[in-house]
């Protein structure tokens, strides 16, 4: 909500549907997130992309805090995650960028 306050005076993203990445990419799929708790399909397609790109970095990247997490357990956790924080055929196509695994 704080990113939208931000940027919400800015028209184009209203039109070109960044609007909608700031707001729900932290819905995850099951309907039990914020701002809103929408579920499934009601989140615009943009922000669940966007949620298992940013959710990935996260895990992935060095933090001040803590090391980043090994590739593989990285896509273990979002796998573990798909149809509960992740759409399944998002997390399905994501996960397939990463076809060496098999």
């Amino acid at each position: 909500m704080i990113g939208y306050d931000i940027i919400k005076h800015i028209a184009i993203f209203n039109e070109n549907g960044i609007f909608d990445i700031v707001l729900y990419h932290h819905e995850p799929y099951d309907g039990k997130g914020y701002p809103e708790g929408l579920k499934g399909d009601q989140i615009p397609l943009t922000a669940r992309i966007v949620a298992i790109a940013d959710s990935y970095d996260a895990m992935i990247s060095n933090r001040l805090y803590r090391k980043g997490m090994a590739l593989e357990d990285c896509l273990n956790e979002i796998e573990n995650n798909k149809g509960i924080q992740f759409d399944p055929e998002i997390t399905d196509v994501f996960l397939s960028l990463f076809d060496f695994r098999e």
